[in-house]
């Protein structure tokens, strides 16, 4: 296996290309974008929802977007989506970050 370049034009070209699904417009022209790295075929986004209480299945459907069309870009080897200032974010950021195959502790276990 050959170690390739990812074309950070490309990882842009995939961000922009998602569209938040409940107002219809790229998250790009909406500036959600608040961080992207790329290194050594790791791409890290970071963003921030429209509002503190989007509907969580919209922030979901965008991060999960992120993550699928970033891992499709010739060279990516893992891509991490974290989203910010959502009230359901961690839980958000754990379903979509989470390897395959690998097992979360079950939600009985969280306590109050």
């Amino acid at each position: 296996m050959s170690s390739e370049e990812v074309d950070v034009r490309e990882v842009q070209k995939q961000v922009s290309k998602i569209v938040d699904p409940e107002i219809g417009m790229p998250i790009v022209e909406m500036n959600l974008i608040d961080k992207l790295d790329v290194k050594d075929g790791n791409v890290d986004v970071e963003y921030h929802a429209t509002t503190q209480f989007c509907p969580p299945v919209f922030a979901l459907k965008i991060s999960q977007d992120l993550k699928d069309n970033l891992a499709q870009v010739k060279g990516v080897k893992s891509v991490k989506v974290i989203v910010t200032g959502h009230y359901f974010a961690d839980a958000i950021n754990r379903q979509v970050n989470k390897q395959s195959g690998s097992q979360d502790a079950p939600a009985e276990q969280a306590t109050k």
